[in-house]
């Protein structure tokens, strides 16, 4: 009888909230825990993840060594450190899936062995409730099989989208920091209640619940933002009234300047300044 090939093992460099947010979705879409591994050097974190998860917690050479798969959830400063300490353990055939701001997929390619895949992720923090935002994109010696894996690990913890590389940087932009965004203008929105003479957590509570209820409208819709901005405002009523100072304020031109300089300072990421 044929023996069934073993189940592929995958690692998770880099332990933190991005980490053990893709540790965490992976487990709850049905990945055998004895399949996984985690990279992590501090014994007292290592210690928490085997006893939350029961995964194996081991060295990042060792981790890179076994697995098959390999997501490299690190800082962009920290990257070509981590590289270099995991290089000896690469080999062709493998799949490296970087999660790092800014870190092309040449530079990774550069500093591991002929062979090796590389696909590059934006993620977004959204995935800690399962509703992030990825957007992915294949370096030089990618299959599909390669991108294929690659978007079955961001599933696990909310959407993703193929893109192109020279693209990513604009992903950062728009998705990657666009949380960052939401939450700005939701604590604006909560304060300006306050102001208004609302207690804080009524205004709290209305105001979040006006961000998801929008956010399904537009999901579920299918609706353009446009039009759906016009159903709420009336002619020479309330809203049209609030808009109108927006506008005056310039809040769209201070987005656009907000995502350009993100998009900036992405690419600054990529040149190691």
């Amino acid at each position: 009888m044929a023996q069934t090939a073993p189940a592929a093992q995958t690692a998770i460099i880099g332990a933190g909230v991005m980490g053990e947010t893709l540790l965490s979705g992976l487990v709850r879409a049905g990945r055998r825990v004895d399949r996984l591994l985690v990279g992590e050097k501090r014994a007292e974190r290592a210690r928490e993840l085997e006893e939350r998860y029961g995964v194996s917690v081991v060295g990042n050479l060792e981790a890179a060594t076994r697995a098959d798969t390999v997501a490299l959830v690190v800082k962009p400063k920290d990257m070509g450190d981590v590289l270099a300490e995991i290089a000896s353990g690469l080999r062709p055939g493998q799949l490296l899936v970087s999660l790092a701001a800014g870190i092309t997929t040449g530079f990774i390619e550069e500093r591991v062995p002929e062979g090796v895949a590389v696909v590059r992720v934006m993620p977004n923090t959204p995935a800690l409730v399962d509703e992030g935002m990825a957007g992915i994109s294949a370096g030089s010696h990618c299959s599909e099989a390669d991108l294929a894996e690659a978007e079955a690990l961001m599933g696990s913890v909310g959407r993703v989208l193929r893109i192109p590389e020279r693209q990513q940087d604009a992903v950062t932009a728009i998705s990657g920091s666009g949380p960052a965004y939401i939450f700005f203008v939701v604590e604006s929105m909560i304060e300006a209640g306050v102001h208004l003479g609302l207690p804080r957590s009524t205004s709290t509570d209305l105001v979040i619940q006006t961000l998801v209820g929008s956010a399904k409208m537009l999901r579920e819709t299918g609706t353009h933002p446009t039009v759906l901005r016009e159903q709420v405002t009336s002619p020479g009523g309330t809203t049209a009234s609030a808009l109108r100072e927006l506008e005056q304020h310039g809040v769209r031109a201070a987005f656009l300047a907000a995502m350009e300089a993100a998009r900036d300072r992405s690419r600054q990421l990529a040149q190691g300044q």
